[in-house]
């Protein structure tokens, strides 16, 4: 099976060096950077020519009578991925995006089934259908930013959208929640500027330890179902929330949930080994499928015995014996797996003012997901880019000039809502529509956090094809 980088090259090996970079800082508090293989290359290089110079100079050789092969393949591709990129960046370019607040009905009993249906609506790929669309025109289908903030201590909830699908998105919200207002706001990431002088910030994103398919816990875990009394219900986001009600008026957090529908991006584009699935793309369904057959491998016991007629031992394959948790855990991965994908990227941004920031808030915001993890399936963890590249050795960072680029990357990607494409391609999950609906939902009345503001009623003008 071949190597693929996160962007969907397929690239010999680069998943292990991959794999090396990424681990090295959560696993042995490293930071492996570009400049450092770079220098370490050259010098396994003159290495190898000083203890073998004559094969040295061959290898050399062998290399420059090649050269009219490799150098012009090597040209085209990097023109093709130039091209697509400059494309592609036209495309970001020509479109309008908007920013919509939703305004919360005090009264609302919806659970989050009701998010789940609006999010099989947003199941949407439109934009790149064809080759042409995607590779020459530069097309990429839509992806929207789910985002919970809290302003100095007032949560507001926010959908990015590009302007194009502003329609789709009010007319799938106001269906599950009549009572709900919808208003265009003010990008509050662009308001002020939490990198000055008087400010510090704290930035990560987040990813599955485990493979995708296996699921997180949900609102069906939960036990939420439609009809039950508010103030019956446990609500999982519930604690999230009223963390960021208790912050300080001089503090901001922001969470962003970047959505788009998942398609194959994420093994680049190779072939599923099933049988009678031959020219197929491979999908996070095949890795499920792998998955539930090492359970029952793993749970299947092997009988030997003894050939009557030729005295040889023969071992047989019995037929799987599995515990109740195997039985529970396949039956959630093909529950996962039986719903709409979405690939999910998750950022974190904590900032205050330097007397009012606090520390132990970077420890609240790499658990903040604790609520919705299992430990037998599934969790959300810190991933090893930005905040996660650090464990506060001092040998990491010295003099803090990576540290300071990072925190200026980390919301220059936020106010971008930059995931999927360049200028960055962030560590990225699949979650179901019932997973992301966990996630992200509109608070039922059970939710009390005083800072989370609630409106009455909803407003509206009257419908513009009124006959006149």
């Amino acid at each position: 099976m071949a190597s693929k980088d996160s962007a969907g090259n397929m690239l010999p090996f680069f998943s292990t060096i991959d794999n090396l970079v990424r681990g090295s800082s959560s696993n042995h508090s490293l930071n492996i950077r570009a400049r450092t293989l770079i220098i370490a290359f050259v010098i396994l290089i003159v290495t190898f020519f000083i203890l073998s110079p004559s094969q040295s100079l061959s290898n050399f050789s062998v290399l420059l009578f090649l050269s009219p092969i490799w150098i012009p393949l090597a040209l085209i591709r990097f023109t093709a991925v130039r091209y697509v990129q400059a494309k592609r960046a036209e495309f970001f370019a020509s479109q309008e995006y908007v920013l919509l607040e939703l305004r919360i009905p005090r009264d609302t009993s919806k659970t989050p089934k009701s998010m789940e249906l609006f999010f099989a609506n947003m199941h949407i790929g439109t934009g790149e259908t064809t080759w042409w669309k995607k590779f020459v025109l530069g097309n990429v289908r839509a992806w929207w930013s789910f985002e919970i903030v809290s302003i100095g201590g007032r949560v507001h909830f926010y959908i990015w959208t590009r302007v194009g699908f502003r329609r789709l998105v009010e007319s799938y919200l106001y269906a599950q929640y009549p009572g709900l207002e919808i208003i265009e706001a003010e990008d509050y990431a662009r308001v002020n500027d939490p990198l000055d002088a008087d400010h510090d910030l704290w930035g990560c994103e987040y990813a599955l330890k485990r493979p995708d398919p296996y699921p997180l816990k949900t609102y069906v875990d939960y036990e939420i179902e439609p009809g039950d009394k508010p103030e019956e219900t446990v609500d999982p986001l519930a604690q999230l929330i009223e963390l960021m009600g208790a912050i300080g008026p001089n503090e901001q957090m922001w969470l962003q949930f970047i959505v788009r529908q998942t398609k194959t991006e994420k093994w680049g584009g190779m072939f599923t080994t099933k049988k009678n699935a031959a020219g197929k793309t491979y999908t996070w369904k095949d890795e499920a499928d792998e998955i539930i057959e090492e359970l029952r491998e793993k749970h299947s016991k092997k009988n030997t015995h003894v050939d009557p007629a030729t005295g040889a031992m023969i071992e047989t394959q019995g037929f799987p014996n599995p515990t109740k948790g195997m039985n529970e855990t396949i039956a959630s991965i093909e529950r996962k797996t039986g719903k709409q994908g979405f690939d999910v990227g998750i950022r974190c941004i904590y900032s205050g003012t330097k007397d009012a920031f606090q520390g132990i808030m970077v420890t609240a915001l790499i658990n903040l997901f604790k609520p919705f993890n299992d430990e037998s399936r599934n969790n959300i963890g810190l991933a090893s880019t930005f905040g996660g590249s650090f464990n506060d050795y001092p040998w990491e960072d010295r003099g803090g000039h990576r540290r300071t680029f990072l925190k200026g990357e980390v919301l220059r990607m936020y106010r971008y809502r930059s995931y999927y494409y360049d200028p960055y391609v962030g560590p990225w999950m699949i979650l179901s529509s019932e997973e992301l609906a966990t996630l992200y939902h509109i608070p039922s009345s059970a939710v009390t956090t005083p800072n989370l503001p609630r409106i009455q009623s909803a407003t509206a003008g009257a419908p513009s094809n009124l006959p006149t």
